[in-house]
């Protein structure tokens, strides 16, 4: 499973979803964290540039180029949920503090809901 996640270095979720400066890309699977690749996405900057609704293109293009399957998050607003939710992503929202941590707590929950069905 692919899951991004903001980041404000390796040890603190950035509160900021659709304005986070790095996003990271944990591949994980039943062993944990197989891998995890930051990237400057800058949607800080553009996130007031171009049109309405270009920002929200530029996050969902991200999110496919990446093959991204989720998302761990602190929050983000009802448009980009909404967004994220015809994507068929799964969603954590309130994601604090460690990134890696919140990417484990939260795959630990998918995979115990999956577990279930």
């Amino acid at each position: 499973m692919n899951i991004a996640i903001p980041v404000t270095g390796e040890d603190t979720v950035d509160p900021r979803w659709g304005k986070a400066h790095n996003v990271a890309v944990a591949k994980v699977g039943s062993q944990g964290i197989a891998a995890w690749d930051a990237y400057e996405v800058d949607w800080d900057t553009l996130h007031d540039q171009g049109p309405h609704g270009t920002h929200h293109g530029r996050i969902v293009r991200f999110l496919k180029e990446h093959d991204i399957d989720a998302v761990v998050i602190n929050h983000a607003g009802p448009p980009m949920m909404n967004t994220m939710a015809k994507m068929g992503l799964k969603i954590a929202v309130g994601a604090q503090g460690s990134p890696r941590e919140a990417v484990l707590q939260a795959a630990k929950i998918w995979e115990a809901e999956a577990s279930t069905n």
